[in-house]
């Protein structure tokens, strides 16, 4: 099928991915009354007393946000709000499918930090969470950490976290299958933008072992010139001091995670690797390398960001869950405790019978892995002290 011709017919016969439907019905004038005025006074008054009543008489409690300002969609890049507003549409459309969760695209006409940040946060009392994507880094870092600051719900920019928690998870599933031990893996990471450094911060905190950042300039130092984030991050990586570029990173490596461009990465490059070398090669729509050149250079298990390969690691697994089970508790936040019990979730779901290095991460379209990883995340949230509310 060609995918780009059959999406652009769709699309023009859907005119929209979204609707909305009424959940009560209006044929009398007793519904009027009772859904609109003079009854709908009532529910006002309780909130008014009272704003946690939003999350019980309206449907906040099951609504999120999904937010861009069209600086970093997919692969195009800065193509702008409503350019982007297909793929918000589609993010919406998987929020409902995955975890039956109302989700609302926000296209917003700004580059401006500030103008952005305020514009989410006066919007934040009609939504249970919200989910940032497409915001081009360094202004996304900045964006989410102000809007954790100044907001009462989930504040989650799925390019960094849902990435980082389904790397995560396939890096659990890939160690337990190469004997590789947890805390000794030598990492390098292909890309220091919005998802190399969530994929760096989270396999940290997670103390897989030691990190290496590299961009296109090579391996990454707290010299570098990076935001201050980035800066602060690459503090606790490469600890021997590495210098060079990713070529030189590669050398002994057990794991690169690629989130950078593609054909960067060459057989011989993998072929100088550790035995048994772990290879995400995650650019979209072309990997950093193909994953039959990978093999032939001598890894064990490849995954790539694509469906049509073995080992998709994309956050269509995680970000769907992660919303549910922080909706369920009412969470004032996505924090580190929850986004690692995603990643321990969603490796959980391939049983030591299946796990293979073609099957180390369960498939997309499994909607089981929702709500086991709801589960987990509501557990985590109500552990770490972020639930307002037991699971509902």
């Amino acid at each position: 099928m060609d995918y780009a011709k059959e999406s652009l017919r769709l699309h023009a016969q859907w005119k929209g991915k979204l609707s909305m439907v009424s959940k009560v019905p209006l044929k009398t004038k007793e519904d009027l009354s009772l859904a609109y005025t003079p009854g709908v006074a009532q529910p006002c008054l309780k909130i008014a007393e009272d704003v946690s009543q939003s999350y019980e008489l309206t449907g906040r409690g099951n609504c999120v946000a999904v937010v861009t300002d069209g600086s970093a969609v997919l692969g195009l890049g800065d193509i702008g709000p409503e350019a982007g507003m297909p793929v918000m549409e589609g993010k919406c459309a998987l929020f409902h499918a995955f975890a039956d969760i109302d989700a609302i695209p926000l296209c917003i006409r700004s580059k401006n930090s500030e103008e952005i940040i305020q514009t989410i946060s006066l919007l934040a009392g009609s939504f249970g969470g919200i989910n940032l994507e497409d915001i081009a880094a360094p202004r996304c870092f900045e964006i989410e950490a102000r809007l954790k600051e100044l907001c009462d719900i989930p504040v989650f920019h799925d390019d960094q976290h849902g990435t980082a928690i389904v790397v995560a998870a396939a890096l659990l599933n890939a160690c337990k299958l190469s004997k590789k031990k947890m805390g000794e893996l030598e990492i390098v990471i292909s890309g220091a933008g919005a998802a190399g450094s969530a994929i760096a911060k989270l396999l940290l905190d997670m103390e897989f072992g030691n990190v290496i950042l590299c961009d296109k300039d090579g391996i990454v130092s707290e010299h570098s010139l990076l935001s201050e984030y980035q800066r602060k991050l690459a503090a606790r990586t490469n600890r021997e001091k590495k210098c060079g570029g990713l070529q030189d990173a590669l050398k002994g490596a057990d794991v690169l995670i690629g989130v950078s461009a593609p054909n960067i990465v060459s057989e011989e490059m993998v072929r100088s690797m550790a035995e048994k070398a772990i290879v995400f090669a995650m650019a979209n729509p072309i990997p950093e390398i193909m994953p039959e050149a990978a093999k032939r250079g001598g890894a064990y298990i490849v995954g790539t960001g694509r469906s049509d390969f073995p080992n998709q690691i994309n956050n269509v697994l995680a970000f769907p869950g992660v919303f549910k089970g922080a909706l369920s508790v009412r969470a004032s936040d996505i924090n580190e405790p929850m986004k690692i019990a995603a990643a321990k979730a969603i490796a959980s779901l391939v049983s030591d019978e299946e796990l293979s290095c073609d099957h180390i991460i369960p498939d997309a379209l499994n909607k089981e892995v929702s709500q086991v990883i709801a589960e987990a995340v509501a557990q985590a949230a109500i552990d770490s002290g972020v639930a307002r509310i037991k699971n509902s």
